[in-house]
């Protein structure tokens, strides 16, 4: 006999039981949330630990008979080695009528092969292994680095040696890179903001400074292989090399393996036996604001500073506290053109150096189009405002604990702390650098910001740009100067 499943059904007391039972319950829910929400403190009144006192690891430096110098760092927490190679060379040594030169060099001494490998092999044996090897050049420093398993690295690093020291550039894999690089020409006026950062850098340092130029067709089509395989035997030599090795290996090892891959090493003919002059940096534009028309914007970038300086100033600790003092959630320029006026999605402004020549002091954001013109009055009155009237004791704190905070993200991991003490190196930096920058930031006072911005802000050298919609800028830009200058962003050549 088939049984029939019983079917339960409440009484309506019943029903209304279970009913005020899930009311109290939802209750009883909602007032421990409340409860929770009510007790939380507010993020000023939080309390943290001091920060941890930051470490180097120990490390080893030593210089092969060739003059390159190596760095090695164990750290046995993961089965991994990599490795990275600065060169001394760059982008700004390349020749005006070449633009385009040090990328390409730097781009295909991994891509276009070796003498002893196509790059179709090269890639087949990496991706065989896990590992990779990659090559680049920019504006001051050109670098090959390598990852590899430690059960791997013989093999990753011979390929590696090989790379640096033997490509062959080969006509295919330039002219492929050159297709490359037009590509991003055609598409540089793209990015509003890519356009205002490019341009403005031509209006501090000159259309024609190595800082600021830009690769056109005409320059890439002026390159020749042999254009490039001169530069690479010019720049890449023992002596112009720091090598960097960190993780799981052996050192004495590894020195060995350095010197029978590098030992041997020897410059080109054609080396230079002393790099070229760091090129001058003089401010092109004292004063100005200059206009890109852009009629398909509904907002405004704006970009207005001035030349700036380098990070080995004595005062550069007191100008990145007032750094702090200016930018991030909490800062002046966040506060008063954001929160309380309206008048920014993105505000900054910051004295933003460089290792061996002038950075810029820039400030900006981007704003609706009806808001350009107060944008621009408001930036430049919080620039004067930081001149003229001392920063709280609340200000300074604050800006001090966010930069010493932040401190402690250039020692994440071992292979962080050693791509600093190789850079410092290569500028000519004392290894202890960022050591003195943190006492230096400690000892920062109220006086100090305020003295530091009255140095070296300079508001009537102010050069302002703004990439927008001529017809939606309302009141126009002739409400800040009669003389609006244009910018010709077009793409020479361009069809």
């Amino acid at each position: 006999m088939k049984l029939k499943p019983q079917k339960f059904q409440f009484s309506q007391v019943q029903q209304l039981a279970i009913i005020l039972l899930i009311v109290v319950s939802c209750l009883l829910v909602n007032f421990k949330i409340s409860l929770a929400a009510t007790s939380a403190k507010h993020y000023t009144e939080l309390k943290f630990s001091p920060l941890p006192e930051i470490k180097i690891p120990k490390y080893e430096r030593y210089t092969l008979k060739n003059g390159l110098v190596v760095y090695l760092m164990e750290d046995h927490d993961l089965p991994l080695i990599s490795g990275t190679a600065m060169i001394k060379t760059g982008s700004r040594w390349e020749d005006s009528n070449k633009v385009g030169l040090a990328s390409l060099v730097g781009e295909t001494l991994r891509t276009g092969g070796t003498k002893k490998h196509s790059a179709d092999e090269l890639n087949q044996m990496l991706e065989q292994k896990a590992a990779s090897v990659e090559t680049g050049i920019g504006e001051a420093a050109g670098s090959a680095s390598f990852e590899s398993l430690t059960e791997d690295v013989d093999l990753v690093f011979d390929l590696f040696a090989e790379i640096v020291q033997q490509p062959i550039f080969s006509q295919e894999k330039l002219d492929f890179e050159k297709s490359q690089i037009k590509g991003s020409i055609a598409r540089r006026n793209d990015s509003p903001n890519g356009i205002a950062s490019r341009e403005f850098r031509k209006l501090i340092y000159g259309n024609n400074s190595p800082y600021s130029r830009t690769v056109e067709y005409a320059t890439l089509d002026q390159i020749s292989r042999d254009d490039v395989i001169k530069f690479y035997q010019e720049y890449f030599q023992p002596k112009n090399m720091i090598l960097g090795i960190v993780g799981d290996f052996n050192s004495a090892k590894m020195r060995s393996l350095i010197e029978s891959k590098f030992g041997n090493w020897q410059p080109q003919t054609t080396a230079k036996t002393n790099l070229p002059p760091l090129p001058t940096v003089t401010q092109a534009n004292t004063n100005g604001v200059f206009f890109v028309n852009q009629p398909q914007l509904t907002q405004s970038s704006v970009f207005l500073g001035h030349l700036g300086g380098k990070f080995d100033s004595p005062d550069y600790p007191a100008l990145d506290v007032m750094n702090g003092v200016l930018n991030g959630f909490g800062g002046r320029l966040f506060n008063e053109l954001r929160s309380r006026q309206g008048l920014a999605y993105t505000v900054y402004g910051l004295w933003s150096p460089r290792l061996d020549y002038p950075g810029m002091f820039i400030a900006g954001g981007q704003t609706r189009s009806d808001g350009t013109v107060q944008f621009i009055k408001s930036l430049k009155s919080e620039i004067t405002r930081i001149q003229n009237q001392k920063i709280s004791e609340k200000e300074l704190n604050y800006a001090k604990e966010s930069t010493l905070n932040s401190f402690v993200f250039n020692f994440q991991d071992p292979s962080q702390t050693l791509s600093r003490l190789m850079r410092y190196e290569y500028y000519g930096y004392p290894s202890d650098f960022l050591f003195r920058y943190e006492k230096a930031i400690k000892n920062t006072t109220i006086a100090d910001v305020q003295r530091v911005a009255k140095k070296y802000l300079q508001p009537n050298k102010l050069v302002t740009l703004v990439v927008g919609n001529e017809t939606a800028i309302k009141p126009p830009l002739t409400q800040l100067t009669s003389s609006i200058t244009p910018v010709d962003i077009t793409i020479p050549g361009d069809k």
